[in-house]
């Protein structure tokens, strides 16, 4: 790939604009995290409002400005995300974090993602080019392409950003018809649901039909499998959606995040050989006094991440010691390498940042339990730590993808890569105000703003210090890892599938089929990128609407039928364009 070097990339009013989407795509991720569990990727809908901006506003813009908006736009929702995860924890167990110390947390976290993520990034990005698709990453190159050239490549993409928004409004915004669909399977004591998404679908598209059936195969195993015997065994019946849901929360989810921290290291285990070839080509460019004039330089890399280990045990605000912060550096390595292989696989979206974080919860929480650091002073130390970790993970997954991006355009590494440190530093300023904000509106932990995942980080720390922590179900999820290993079967897709819930597998499952039926035809995959951008264009819209206090009608005028009606509508849409093409071609 050929770098375009001649053009400009980082430019003020790619900065500046990129700033503005960061602070925007953070604020509207932190309150759709709280409120739901989940946070929709900031690159598609960033390049897009980009490309408006700088080319119908200014009338200029190259195609390298819009990927530093977008890398820089992505970093703050990423940051969002890794924030919300872990730190209203805190506030669960009355310690609640003053502004600075968020502010100090996701600083941290946020330059650990992107500095580990240097002497990996020739590896994943390019030398497993073919390997590893990072699908929202290929998307976001694609909207960017077609924007650039413009003619049919831009209509098809637009097509399906209007049809994704369109189909998302209605949906979400205007309540015509629902954005779930299930059905209870009483013989078996569980529920089979969809999310009727157009992203999910899109995602699945791009991963094609090999990934999203091993996505899918976990979520079976846990839904169909694993609760109808729980049920049995336990003498708990499901005469409901909610009894399902209860099963999956109260035993499945910790087998699901044993078996994606098992998958996960069998990831690193693999990786592990490409980490060292490049730290030899890191180690031999210092010795030049220099390192690849495409990355940062090492110099740079290595001396950031050895003060920020300083600054983890000499700042009191932490409250980590010094096993404490070289154990958050471990971590944070082990799983900024994992989730960046993971999000090349299954895109940051779908990315099981939290079940990592509850890995490194309940390892970090052992071991201080064992050197006799228990109690609130354990506790608040345990989840600094998680929150440095979950956010330095979520932080790589976005770089990565965004890496692919630009490796795709052509970009400068380097340039997306301080691309990234200024999206960290800008959503940081924001996110604890946010959160505090969010908390006095509305209560954090309330039926309004849940925050599931925070509330499942403190229940974890909550049991490894209190004794309560269920063990088997945990080293189940480990072992059923290395059953798959061993089968040669890639286990951090199944463990995926069978940590998030059944609704978002079978979404995505349902775009690999489309994938199979339709084939990967390049005009799929602009179509489908561009649903990606006009759901979650429209899903942050939305969150806009919900946090000013637009009222929005609260129960859906149709039923399911309607939606799976929609939903066909729309997938026919992407079947016309795909043969259409090829009839007048």
């Amino acid at each position: 790939m050929k770098l375009q070097t001649g053009k400009s990339e980082i430019t003020l009013k790619a900065v500046v604009l990129g700033v503005l989407l960061a602070i925007v795509f953070g604020a509207a991720n932190a309150y759709l995290g709280l409120k739901v569990g989940m946070t929709v990727s900031a690159s598609i809908p960033a390049a897009v409002m980009s490309m408006a901006i700088l080319r119908g506003l200014f009338r200029s813009g190259t195609i390298l400005e819009n990927n530093i908006v977008q890398t820089i736009a992505s970093a703050g929702e990423s940051l969002a995300a890794g924030v919300i995860f872990v730190v209203p924890a805190l506030i669960f167990l009355g310690l609640p974090p003053s502004q600075f110390m968020i502010f100090l947390l996701a600083v941290t976290g946020g330059l650990l993602g992107v500095l580990l993520m240097v002497p990996i990034r020739r590896h994943l990005i390019e030398e497993e080019h073919d390997h590893l698709p990072y699908p929202e990453g290929t998307a976001c190159a694609e909207v960017l392409r077609a924007g650039e050239e413009g003619g049919k490549k831009a209509k098809t993409v637009f097509l399906g950003l209007l049809a994704g928004g369109v189909f998302k409004f209605l949906m979400a915004g205007l309540k015509v018809w629902p954005e779930r669909a299930g059905l209870l399977i009483r013989p078996l004591s569980t529920f089979l649901s969809f999310d009727l998404s157009p992203a999910l679908t899109g995602v699945g598209y791009i991963l094609g039909i090999r990934i999203s059936s091993l996505v899918f195969a976990g979520g079976l195993l846990g839904w169909f499998v694993l609760i109808p015997l729980i049920s049995y065994f336990r003498d708990i019946p499901v005469l409901s959606a909610d009894d399902a849901l209860a099963l999956w929360s109260n035993y499945v989810r910790y087998i699901g995040a044993g078996a994606v921290l098992g998958g996960g290291l069998a990831s690193l285990a693999r990786t592990l050989p490409a980490f060292r070839g490049a730290l030899r080509v890191a180690m031999e460019g210092l010795k030049r006094q220099g390192g690849s004039i495409e990355d940062l330089p090492m110099t740079w890399v290595f001396g950031g991440i050895a003060g920020l280990f300083l600054l983890l045990f000499l700042v009191p605000t932490f409250h980590l010691s010094f096993l404490g912060a070289l154990l958050a550096i471990v971590f944070a390595f082990l799983f900024v390498t994992v989730a960046a292989w993971i999000v090349g696989v299954i895109g940051s979206s779908q990315s099981p940042v939290s079940a990592m974080t509850i890995a490194t919860l309940l390892i970090v929480s052992l071991i201080f339990v064992a050197i006799g650091h228990t109690g609130q002073a354990g506790m608040v130390s345990a989840l600094s730590l998680g929150a440095i970790v979950c956010i330095a993970a979520a932080i790589s997954g976005d770089t990565s993808q965004d890496l692919k991006t630009g490796f795709l355009v052509g970009a400068l590494p380097r340039d997306q890569q301080v691309a990234e440190i200024v999206g960290v530093l800008a959503s940081a300023t924001i996110v604890g105000w946010v959160l505090f904000l969010l908390d006095k509106a509305y209560t954090l932990g309330s039926e309004a703003l849940s925050a599931p995942q925070a509330t499942l980080m403190s229940l974890v720390v909550k049991g490894v210090f209190g004794g309560t922590m269920p063990w088997v179900l945990i080293l189940t999820g480990v072992f059923l890892a290395v059953f798959l290993e061993l089968l040669r079967v890639p286990s951090i897709s199944v463990a995926i599938g069978l940590y998030l819930p059944l609704e978002l597998t079978s979404s995505i499952f349902l775009g690999g089929v489309t994938a199979r039926l339709l084939g990967q035809r390049e005009k799929g995959i602009l179509y489908t990128s561009g649903l990606i951008a006009g759901d979650a264009l429209i899903g942050i819209l939305i969150a806009l609407l919900i946090v000013s206090g637009v009222p929005l009608r609260s129960e859906s005028l149709f039923g399911v039928p309607a939606a799976f009606l929609a939903f066909a509508f729309l997938l026919g849409i992407l079947g016309w364009g795909v043969f259409e093409r090829e009839r007048t071609s």
